[in-house]
């Protein structure tokens, strides 16, 4: 299994991450990892993510980096 973000500007289109990621083993893994680049990522013109399993969306929606600045 696979897991990887996808990167979007607000309005849903992909964009280029500042910071490269990988692909994940395991959920937690990637989403460790977001947990601790999210701020490069909104600071390099990213402002949501999706994560995928196999080409499947994980969450119900996009998660907005701009929720994360604000609590923290």
């Amino acid at each position: 299994m696979a897991w990887v973000w996808r990167f979007e500007k607000t309005d849903g289109t992909e964009t280029a991450p500042p910071v490269e990621p990988e692909e994940f083993t395991t959920q937690g893994d990637a989403e460790s990892w977001i947990g601790e680049e999210w701020r490069a990522l909104l600071d390099g013109g990213v402002d949501q993510v999706r994560l995928f399993e196999d080409g499947k969306e994980v969450y119900a929606a996009p998660m907005s980096l701009h929720g994360a600045a604000d609590a923290g």
